[in-house]
């Protein structure tokens, strides 16, 4: 939200940009109207319902596989066609109910990759980029769930890299089919899919040269030539179906070509940002119920003539717990609302922040609640490890965190980048050290010692109570600032290889974002009186002045509150609109 240079076409500061996204997408926090709250109420109680009585994950998790019962559950429900349009037999829901749903469904991992691999990425890309003829033809039977999507874009010698693709798509003699020959590893859905989008490499003419580039294809299985491997044995998520896939000769038609020919890695790209936001929520729900699950056992454990829960360090897991899983959810839901707006630009970079923070943040929790329990913790008799196996793939899929933050620092930088860029250009005559100079006073006006956001005063979008955690935010959107300054005339272009320094570079846009998205939603909280907003505020100050100084007496206060409770307290953002 706060740095989104490609998205702003005025030649406005950065400071500027900051403080109309702001206002204008994220203060005050999205709220969806009274029929759609209505409309998530009713499609959330069956679903608990039949994860509740119907789901039996331990038996997923040990037979690595889901029951076709479940899966049959799940197709009535119409959780295979979440964000499939109506008109082409799915239920048209938003991307927050997408998110709402997905609390539930992530309770299950296989289940939640199954659905996830299927619409959030398997059949995503014939949803964006597809042509009526295409929409028409596939996505009823995609939405109904009798047929399953997988998307193949891995292969052995290509993972991050996905440019580096080896798989190659010829056309034919006779011009009518292109014939797909290569090998993709780690597909979810591989074994049971019947269509898939694939993609490979094609020749293209540019210019009058021939070049390589890819290519997105929709693939049946139908078509022959393809063949499944073994499905592949797992440490987590055990339910799923992973397998290689091998495609001989198989024969496509060229309408079945994705957009253009040659223009698959974008839609690739564009299949895999749209979808990182609903980890956020999905997260969330897994901590909420592990807080359920473990404080049940802290309150009634007793060592040393007391309860496990009146120990200081256990305390801190519970509040570090409820902390994450308020930050997680109120990131996801900031980010879907955005999603949802019309005329929003892209919100891929919010999307990655979302993942990097709760897939982090997911497996730290998991991890404490396991700790919490002890020896019980690590018996297959509770879901604990079971938690910690499943959630350990988090970091990796749908673009390692290695990446996205290379993504997020680096898109993050990018005005400044381009300052410095123009100036050397302008001055490359000259003395570099002069022009170096030059673009430190221009970033310097650009950023500002200081930045006002707008978010507290007379016209303030922030409640007036907040003010102090408003006022954190702001000196550290100029911090940024400073610290991008000092890095680029420290670098220059070559701060693209320094990893270890991006790294810090893109935690620290990650914290930003995460501070925005509690602080708005507070605000929200206090203004319409939220149940339980105390609780979110103190959990905002937890999140806002987060070091070993100043923060026991939050951790207590929150911990306290929740271990009374035995559950996650705070309101969910969709409780109730104004």
């Amino acid at each position: 939200v706060l740095y989104l240079p490609l998205t702003m076409h005025n030649p406005v500061t950065i400071s500027k940009k900051a403080c109309f996204v702001l206002q204008a997408e994220v203060f005050p926090y999205p709220e969806i109207g009274n029929d759609e709250l209505e409309e998530i109420k009713q499609l959330v109680a069956p679903v608990e319902k039949f994860f509740s009585d119907d789901v039996d994950s331990a038996k997923i998790d040990r037979e690595a596989t889901i029951p076709p019962e479940t899966l049959q559950g799940l197709k009535d429900l119409g959780l295979f066609g979440i964000m499939i349009p109506e008109e082409y037999g799915g239920l048209g829901l938003s991307n927050t109910i997408y998110a709402r749903l997905n609390e539930i469904i992530a309770l299950d991992g296989s289940i939640a990759v199954t659905l996830a691999a299927h619409q959030a990425i398997g059949l995503k890309g014939i949803l964006i980029a597809g042509n009526e003829a295409q929409k028409q033809k596939y996505l009823p039977k995609l939405a109904s769930g009798e047929h399953i999507a997988a998307f193949c874009l891995t292969e052995p010698g290509s993972g991050s890299d996905a440019a580096s693709i080896q798989t190659r798509a010829t056309l034919s003699e006779d011009g009518k089919h292109y014939l797909i020959n290569g090998s993709k590893i780690w597909i979810s859905n591989g074994g049971m899919a019947d269509i898939m989008t694939v993609f490979a490499r094609t020749e293209v003419e540019v210019d009058g040269v021939k070049k390589d580039k890819i290519s997105a294809f929709i693939v049946e299985r139908a078509f022959g030539g393809i063949t499944s491997g073994k499905p592949e044995d797992k440490l987590g998520i055990r339910g799923s179906n992973t397998c290689e896939l091998s495609f001989d000769n198989v024969p496509v038609p060229v309408e079945n070509v994705i957009g253009e020919i040659g223009g698959g890695f974008k839609i690739a790209m564009n299949i895999l940002n749209s979808g990182r936001f609903s980890m956020g929520s999905s997260c969330a729900g897994m901590i909420k119920k592990l807080i359920e699950l473990t404080s049940e056992y802290a309150t009634t454990r007793k060592q040393f003539n007391k309860s496990l829960s009146e120990f200081g360090m256990i305390q801190e897991k519970f509040a570090m717990m409820a902390l994450n899983a308020f930050v997680m959810e109120s990131m996801a839901y900031l980010t879907s609302g955005m999603m949802d707006r019309p005329g929003i630009p892209d919100c891929s970079l919010e999307a990655a922040m979302v993942k990097v923070f709760s897939s982090e943040g997911g497996w730290i929790c998991v991890s404490e609640a396991l700790q919490v329990l002890g020896g019980l913790g690590y018996t297959k008799n509770y879901p604990f490890e079971r938690f910690v196996r499943d959630c350990r793939i988090l970091p990796i899929f749908e673009g390692t965190n290695e990446i996205l933050r290379m993504y997020i620092a680096l898109t993050g930088m990018q005005y400044a980048g381009k300052i410095l860029t123009g100036k050397i250009k302008e001055m490359k005559k000259g003395n570099i050290g002069l022009a170096i100079g030059m673009v430190s006073k221009k970033l310097r006006a650009s950023l500002g010692a200081s930045v006002d956001l707008g978010l507290t005063g007379k016209d303030g979008v922030v409640h007036p109570s907040l003010e102090d955690s408003a006022k954190k935010l702001e000196q550290n959107v100029s911090l940024f600032g400073s610290t991008v300054e000092s890095l680029l005339y420290r670098y220059g272009k070559t701060i693209v290889d320094e990893q270890l320094v991006l790294k810090r570079v893109a935690d620290v846009l990650i914290h930003i974002y995460a501070m925005t998205a509690v602080l708005s939603r507070a605000s929200r909280s206090i203004s319409i009186g939220l149940r339980n907003h105390d609780h979110e505020v103190c959990t905002l100050c937890a999140h806002s002045y987060n070091s070993p100084e100043n923060n026991d007496a939050n951790i207590k206060k929150i911990a306290k509150q929740v271990l009374e409770n035995r559950a996650y307290i705070c309101s969910h953002p969709l409780e109730r609109t104004y």
